[in-house]
């Protein structure tokens, strides 16, 4: 009687620990469920700026990645009289390129109103974004575009690793802090240098000395001095060279500096700092500054090999 009593006793605690262990499995089974699902449908808002003087009436176009390539399209907006826009994006998480295509902007270098040519963008790559954020102040600028070329053509593509790469090289290459964050200076905005960092002053100087290159070479449009900037980092080396060994072709008619329709091998290093030191000379310049306070930027460009780091 004692032996069964035992065995009762022993089925019966048996039992409840059982029932006790299938409570709490399910417990954290609908723990972690819950977890997975508070995370869909979450957000996104992405806003900044499109910048080559502000870009009006572009179209913002964004994509996640897709085993580091451009994949699916996951929302658009249109930018503003001041190149501004924003835009709400569903339930993603990962990479993402901001491609910008269209739209009028007021030529740095001509004062003139020009569009954006056909097959001319202006690209930027974040590497990381998740549900519910809030991303803000992101700069569309030739510079983040030659980034996302550089990305683009290192092994493996975008991934998270090769965009934090190449934006921070593009970002030390002409010192302007961060290409993705920093705010150009408007250097045909009266005054605009003394408000200005260092870094923003670079930065817009660097952009307005692509576009005076443009004028120089006789382009009709000087987006098409962006694509070939972008085509020229791709490689990671500002030679007038795209894949190691291929000479970058130029849109546009060329005038000067050369002439032909192949972009010349100091580009992006001696022939931009003389076309910025030519910009700063010109009645364009309205920032207030001079070659001085732009020293250092040339001097790095002028004793650059051109490798992008």
């Amino acid at each position: 009687m004692k032996k069964f009593l035992i065995s009762k006793n022993l089925l019966l605690l048996t039992l409840v620990i059982g029932l006790l262990l299938a409570m709490f499995g399910c417990g954290e089974e609908n723990k972690s469920t819950s977890a997975i699902s508070t995370s869909v449908g979450e957000d996104i808002t992405v806003s900044g700026t499109a910048v080559k003087g502000p870009v009006e009436g572009g179209m913002v176009t964004a994509y996640g990645m897709n085993n580091g390539a451009k994949g699916e399209q996951l929302g658009s907006a249109t930018t503003d009289a001041q190149g501004n826009f924003s835009m709400t994006i569903s339930d993603y998480s990962g990479p993402m390129m901001l491609s910008m295509n269209g739209g009028t902007y007021t030529d740095e270098a001509t004062g003139s109103m020009m569009t954006m040519g056909t097959n001319d963008v202006m690209t930027a790559v974040m590497p990381s974004i998740s549900g519910g954020a809030s991303v803000t102040g992101i700069q569309i600028t030739p510079l983040t575009a030659m980034a996302q070329a550089m990305a683009g053509d290192m092994p493996g593509g975008m991934t998270a690793n090769n965009i934090d790469a190449a934006n921070m090289a593009m970002s030390q290459y002409f010192m302007v802090g961060d290409v993705l964050r920093t705010m150009p200076m408007n250097p045909n905005m009266p005054g605009s240098g003394a408000g200005a960092t260092q870094e923003m002053r670079n930065y817009g100087m660097v952009m307005a000395g692509m576009m005076e290159s443009a004028m120089m070479l006789g382009m009709p449009s000087s987006s098409g001095m962006v694509t070939a900037m972008m085509n020229d980092a791709s490689d990671g080396m500002m030679n007038g060279m795209m894949g190691g060994n291929t000479p970058v072709a130029m849109g546009g008619g060329m005038s000067m500096m050369g002439g032909g329709t192949m972009m010349q091998n100091n580009a992006g290093t001696t022939g931009l700092a003389n076309a910025m030191a030519a910009f700063m000379s010109s009645g364009m310049n309205k920032s207030g500054l001079t070659v001085a306070d732009m020293q250092a930027l040339m001097d790095r460009l002028n004793s650059s090999s051109g490798a992008i780091q």
